[in-house]
């Protein structure tokens, strides 16, 4: 996904934050692009159960908006 976020939380904690949700099982945030108020990130979310509205609502409560979904992958 292509998110944008604030400076704060730091990428680590807002790594881990997503990852405690249920279905999430393993997260990768990559920094893109950085300006004096926003990260443009790219993050990787696997897991078995991934709730995308809720995911939407927890990064939102992060201060960070989903601009796209890059890629989807899944397995029966």
């Amino acid at each position: 996904m292509d998110v944008l976020k604030p400076h704060e939380p730091p990428l680590p904690d807002f790594a881990s934050t997503l990852c405690t949700m249920r279905g999430v099982k393993r997260v990768d945030v990559s920094l893109v692009e950085m300006d004096e108020r926003t990260m443009s990130l790219k993050v990787v979310i696997e897991g078995p159960d991934i709730d995308f509205d809720f995911l939407k609502e927890h990064m939102g409560d992060m201060g960070a908006v989903i601009h796209s979904v890059d890629q989807v992958v899944v397995e029966g």
